[in-house]
């Protein structure tokens, strides 16, 4: 009866317009798609940090109808060359689905992320909020540079990201290459429009990311 239950929920399953922009971000991002039936269906699994619980509870809700169980905690031993200890994991996965599966073909290859060629039709500002709140980081408290931490992403694929940014937003940025892989750096001449296209999307638990010296120059709500 259970597992009827489910199937029948998963028939009922499609995505709307917000949650399809949130999950090309997620993709952009730490999101992660994943089949079980070799590519039948695919669903979308979600883990972040304990600390960015109230994050990953407002995706939860986001895609309410696509999950079965609460987003839950578990804790993993990490060891690193350069750290290692006990890290909290909030997590939570969604129904397979065949609606997920266009977007497994775009995104993946060969098991691994790309961007797609059209990924200027995808890209609408509460995607880049959502990557953003996912891999954006800023270059320190002091500059309002900020960084996009694309370490997984071939050249190809971050030129492409590079250049739907620069046509559709006006958004000038560069590739910062680190030992980890490579960065797209929004170059200051342009952070302002990156930033206000993103901050009315930013969780307020998630602003930390954002520049404070660009936050102190906002008008006060």
């Amino acid at each position: 009866m259970y597992s009827k239950e489910i199937e029948n929920q998963k028939k009922r399953l499609k995505l709307t317009k917000r949650q399809k922009e949130i999950l090309v971000g997620k993709i952009l991002g730490d999101g992660h798609l994943e089949t079980q039936d070799n590519g039948k269906t695919y669903r979308l699994k979600v883990e972040h940090s304990i600390k960015q619980k109230v994050y990953v509870d407002w995706l939860y809700n986001e895609f309410k109808e696509w999950v079965r169980t609460f987003p839950q905690s578990r804790k993993r031993e990490v060891k690193l060359r350069t750290v290692s200890g006990e890290y909290e994991k909030y997590w939570f996965n969604t129904l397979s689905s065949g609606s997920l599966r266009f977007y497994a073909k775009e995104f993946y290859r060969d098991g691994k992320k790309i961007v797609p060629e059209l990924i200027h039709r995808w890209l609408s500002p509460l995607a880049i909020a959502v990557w953003y709140m996912d891999d954006g980081s800023i270059k320190s408290r002091f500059h309002k540079t900020v960084l996009l931490n694309t370490h997984s992403f071939s050249k190809i694929s971050l030129k492409r990201l590079q250049k739907v940014l620069l046509d559709r937003y006006g958004v000038k940025t560069t590739l910062r290459k680190q030992r980890e892989g490579i960065q797209i750096y929004i170059i200051s001449e342009t952070i302002d429009k990156f930033l206000n296209i993103i901050e009315p999307h930013i969780l307020p638990s998630m602003r930390y990311k954002l520049p404070e010296v660009w936050l102190t120059q906002l008008p006060k709500k």
